[in-house]
């Protein structure tokens, strides 16, 4: 779907809590906020990241998971149904309404008084299985490219359960995230394609940095 222009959110922030089964520090507990919260340069008040090796930082200060996304899982693992919703595997925003194929890397959004730009999918990991209690769906997310994705925060300010992100400023319709996802995963991507995406300014490095090594490997096979 094309990106709209005002778009609903509920927002989620949690502390670290004990998975139930190996019992390590996890940040992907959220609940709903109740009122006005301040988003700063690396996310929300009150919400707390155990691992920031892999999670947390500027890059990464904001999550959407789009809500629509919960009925495909619900159908892949009937086991969960009744037991996915709003916040269930950590982000932090949840919309109706808009998906992967509606923001571009390098979007900026309005939401409150903070300006959010899109800079990153998701990488989902075990942590999400673990939580559910049932392997497979951080996979499945992978596979579907329904990852959902990561905002940096160019404005901090405050925001609220009732706020609505509003697109500010397009990026790149090439740069659309469901497109990006799809080049990424391909086992021949054109070279040129990949190139055009790590010069993209809004990238995050973290991906950068992958998409310029998967180039490196490419040429050293022979295919570019």
């Amino acid at each position: 779907m094309d990106a709209m222009n005002q778009v609903a959110v509920r927002i989620f922030v949690g502390g670290v809590r004990p998975l139930a089964d190996s019992g390590k520090l996890s940040g992907i507990f959220k609940l709903p906020v109740q009122g006005p919260v301040h988003l700063g340069p690396e996310g929300f008040d009150g919400d707390v990241q155990a691992d920031r090796r892999v999670h947390g930082g500027p890059d990464k200060a904001v999550q959407l998971f789009p809500a629509a996304h919960y009925a495909g899982l619900e159908a892949l693992f009937p086991v969960l149904r009744g037991s996915l919703g709003a916040g269930a595997i950590g982000e932090n925003l949840s919309c109706e309404g808009l998906d992967e194929s509606g923001v571009r890397v390098g979007d900026v959004w309005r939401l409150g008084e903070a300006l959010l730009q899109v800079c990153q999918p998701r990488n989902p990991c075990w942590k999400i299985d673990e939580k559910l209690g049932c392997p497979g769906v951080a996979a499945a997310i992978a596979q579907s490219r329904r990852t959902g994705w990561y905002w940096r925060v160019l404005r901090t300010g405050r925001v609220g359960p009732g706020d609505a992100l509003e697109l500010h400023d397009a990026g790149d319709p090439a740069l659309r995230l469901d497109a990006m996802l799809e080049l990424v995963q391909r086992e021949h991507p054109p070279l040129e394609d990949l190139q055009r995406l790590a010069r993209a300014p809004a990238i995050a490095q973290n991906w950068r940095r992958k998409i310029e090594q998967r180039i490196a490997w490419l040429r050293e096979q022979g295919r570019g």
